[in-house]
């Protein structure tokens, strides 16, 4: 092998190892992110959901006491997560009013959107479904059935 193939190569190989560690830098702990010393709890309109991994996000428009509106995004567990409990692109189409149990980011500022950790949904016929992913640091607070 000349020097220019394995200048080739090694560029193809470091390009495959830095490609390959994204995601471990992208998933995170609840801890990172999220204050288990800040609970909320919205009442909001879906307006857009985003089915991506390694978390889907809920974006709901929360109605303040003055009338105006407040964006939050609500960071569930992976699509495949939310589907396999019942959690559908049909459950959660823009307009839908839900209710979420969660926890604050530790980012309070709100820019350009607050950003909670989605724990239970609770959608408009009363059906309540954990949303969260398990074993991610979260406080134990029930809603997860398979805490113990």
């Amino acid at each position: 092998m000349n020097g220019s193939h394995l200048k080739i190569l090694t560029a193809m190989l470091l390009a495959a190892g830095l490609g390959a560690s994204v995601p471990a830098f992208a998933h995170h702990a609840f801890a990172a992110e999220f204050d288990g010393d800040a609970p909320v709890h919205l009442r909001g309109k879906v307006t857009r959901v985003e089915w991506i991994n390694p978390h889907a996000w809920v974006h709901l428009a929360v109605e303040q006491e003055d009338g105006s509106t407040q964006e939050w995004m609500v960071e569930g567990g992976t699509p495949n997560t939310l589907l396999r409990i019942g959690i559908t692109k049909n459950s959660l189409v823009p307009g839908t009013e839900i209710i979420v149990r969660g926890y604050q980011s530790k980012d309070h500022r709100c820019r350009p959107a607050c950003k909670a950790n989605g724990r239970d949904i609770t959608f408009p016929d009363g059906r309540k479904l954990f949303m969260g992913s398990s074993g991610t640091g979260a406080p134990r607070d029930g809603a997860d059935p398979k805490e113990k």
